[in-house]
C-alpha cells in the first residue's frame, strides 16, 4: 500500500487525513496518489499545481481523504460514489463505525484499481456495484425484528455495520468457528462475487473455471445449509484456501479471490518497504507465489513475536496455487485502468 511525504517531509498514509507533523489537509488521488495540500484561488491545491475539490463526504461527514479533480461535476469521490446506503449519522456511534468501513472500502478498491480493475458505478447501468451498509435490530432498536447478512445480490454488496465493531465481530468469528475475520477480508470477498458475475458472462471463460473451482450450478441454498449442519469439508485445506471456501464453488472463488488481493497488497507493501525487490504487479504468478509463501512465515511469526495471532493463518497447497493462478491470469486478461 502507497506511501507518500508531506511537503514538510513527514510520511504521509494511505489513510491519513492530516499530516502528524504539520497538520496539512492530506488527500488521495487515484492518478495522482497521496499528497498534502493547500487552499487557494478556491481549490485545494497540491505542490505541483494540481487542483481538487475535496468529497461530499469529507466535508459533511470527515470519512473521507478522497479528491475529486476540479474539472469534475461530481459531489463524490470514486470511491464514495458507490454508496447507496450509509450508517445513520444521527446515532453518535455510527460515525466510527462508518469511518471504517469506508475505509476499508476504500483500500479494497485501490487495490482492484492497481490490478488494473475498476467496477461500474452501479447508479446508470445494470452491471454496475453499489454498497449498502445497513444496521439491523441487533445494534439499533428501530430495526428489532430484522438481520442483515452481509453478502451481495443484484449487484449490491451489503454490508452489516456491525463488522466494522471489532468486539462483535470477533463474536461472530467464534461463533462461526473462522480463523480469519476481517473488514477488509469481507470487502474482498464480496468484490469477488460481483467480478465472478462480470467475468462469467464470457462462456469459455466460465468453463474454464470450473476445471478449477467446480460446477457452479450447484443448488446453491443446499450447500449452504449442508455447510452449516456439518461444518465443511473434513479435509478441506488439501483443496481450499478456507473451510467456507468448501461450501459451494462461488464461495471457493470469493474466498480464493480475496486471498489473491490479500497477497497482492501484503507484495505491494513489503515491495515499497524495501523488503522484497520486485514489483508484484510485474511479476510472473510462480515468483508472487514464492514471495508471498515466504512473507506470510515471516508475517505470521513477527505477531508471535509480540503476543498476536497470526496475521496470514492458512496454507496454500497445490490445489489452491493453481486456483490463485488463474486469477491472476483472469486479472491480467480483463485489466482496464493503468
Amino acid at each position: 500500500m502507497i506511501q507518500s511525504s508531506c511537503r514538510c517531509g513527514a510520511t504521509l498514509f494511505f489513510d491519513s487525513e492530516s499530516c502528524s507533523r504539520c497538520g496539512a489537509t492530506v488527500g488521495f488521488d487515484l492518478t495522482t496518489g497521496l499528497q498534502s495540500l493547500q487552499f487557494g484561488d478556491n481549490a485545494w491545491r497540491t505542490l505541483d499545481g494540481n487542483a481538487f475539490r475535496q468529497c461530499r463526504n469529507t466535508i459533511d461527514f470527515k470519512v473521507c481523504n478522497w479528491l475529486i479533480p476540479l474539472e469534475q461535476e461530481s459531489d463524490f469521490c470514486p470511491a464514495c460514489a458507490f454508496n447507496r446506503t450509509v450508517p445513520n449519522q444521527s446515532k453518535s456511534e455510527n460515525w466510527r463505525l462508518w469511518w471504517r468501513l469506508e475505509h476499508a472500502k476504500k483500500r479494497m478498491l485501490f487495490g482492484l484499481y492497481q490490478n488494473g480493475l475498476w467496477p461500474k458505478v452501479g447508479w446508470n447501468c445494470n452491471d454496475g456495484l453499489l454498497f449498502d451498509f445497513i444496521e439491523d435490530g441487533r445494534s439499533n432498536w428501530d430495526f428489532a425484528e430484522t438481520f442483515v447478512t452481509t453478502g451481495f445480490a443484484g449487484g449490491v454488496i451489503t454490508l452489516n455495520v456491525l463488522e466494522a465493531d471489532d468486539v462483535a465481530r470477533k463474536q461472530a468469528q467464534e461463533e462461526l468457528q473462522e480463523r480469519y475475520r476481517t473488514l477488509l477480508g469481507h470487502f474482498r470477498h464480496e468484490v469477488g462475487h460481483y467480478f465472478w458475475g462480470r467475468f462469467a458472462e464470457d462462456l469459455a471463460w466460465l468453463e474454464e473455471s470450473r476445471r478449477f473451482f467446480g460446477d457452479e450450478r450447484a443448488d446453491y441454498q443446499a450447500a449452504l445449509e449442508t455447510y452449516y449442519a456439518q461444518g465443511g469439508a473434513i479435509n478441506w485445506h488439501e483443496n481450499y484456501i478456507s473451510r467456507y471456501a468448501s461450501a459451494h464453488p462461488v464461495e471457493d472463488w470469493a474466498e480464493s479471490w480475496a486471498h489473491f488481493l490479500h497477497m497482492m497488497d501484503a507484495l505491494d507493501t513489503a515491495h515499497r518497504q524495501g523488503f522484497i525487490r520486485s514489483d508484484p504487479f510485474t511479476s510472473d504468478f510462480d515468483t508472487k507465489l514464492r514471495q508471498w509463501c515466504s512473507l506470510s512465515v515471516a508475517l505470521n511469526e513477527l505477531n508471535r513475536a509480540v503476543g498476536h495471532n497470526d496475521a496470514y493463518p492458512f496454507v496454500i497447497a497445490e490445489p489452491i496455487a493453481q486456483k490463485l493462478k488463474f486469477i491472476d491470469q483472469t486479472i491480467r486478461e480483463h485489466q482496464v485502468t493503468t
